[in-house]
């Protein structure tokens, strides 16, 4: 992990000598679910709603091609009812995605598309069950060992959207967990995130 976060600090501060290199800042809600195996039986929780915000840099590779490196803070999870009460399980990223952007001239401004991996590690993360009227929170332990969470995520980013001339842009998303978070976790033991939502963002022009 800490390979990845110099990786994408080096792409960051290259992409201050290319001209053609675009900052920009990006926000909106989120929508995460959890798939999860227990004992071999695949169950997917209900939708929880988050927020995914941070920091990106469109560096140009080509002309309409560009490798997009981004820093978000992005919260995922799920909600499922456990033994008849209603539970929710939200952990906080710090989210790395480093997707290969094609951005075609389409009307006034460039539609994007865009596709590559994300990795991410764990903040902090609450547990809570609606126990009666009395709602029981805890933390989440990250760890290998039953009964924790993997600290490190992994998997592939989707997203597609439209800009503006002026740097103002709209775009959906998609995360794909790869990783099984569940620790001590095999093939029948598994915890996994996904998550997509709506962005909108603002584009700085070229140094």
């Amino acid at each position: 992990m800490k390979k990845v976060l110099l990786s994408v600090a080096a792409m960051l501060i290259a992409g201050a000598t290319f001209a053609q290199t675009k900052f920009g800042i990006v926000a909106g809600p989120s929508f995460s679910s959890v798939t999860y195996k227990t004992n071999g039986n695949k169950e997917t929780s209900d939708l929880l709603v988050g927020f995914r915000a941070g920091l990106t840099a469109d560096l140009q590779l080509a002309d309409e091609f560009y490798i997009q490196p981004s820093l978000l803070y992005t919260g995922k999870g799920g909600k499922q009812e456990v033994l008849g009460f209603d539970t929710k399980t939200r952990v906080n990223y710090l989210e790395l995605p480093i997707n290969f952007m094609y951005k075609p001239e389409v009307g006034a401004g460039n539609l994007f598309i865009g596709l590559g991996p994300y990795f991410a590690v764990g903040l902090s993360g609450k547990g809570e069950a609606v126990v009666g009227n009395t709602v029981v929170e805890n933390d989440i332990e990250f760890g290998d060992e039953t009964g924790e969470l993997k600290r490190f995520d992994a998997g592939a980013n989707f997203q597609v959207g439209y800009e503006l001339p002026m740097g103002l842009n709209f775009g959906l998303f998609t995360d794909l967990g790869l990783i099984n978070l569940r620790g001590n976790g095999d093939s029948d033991n598994t915890f996994r995130n996904t998550a997509f939502g709506v962005t909108v963002g603002y584009k700085f022009g070229g140094m």
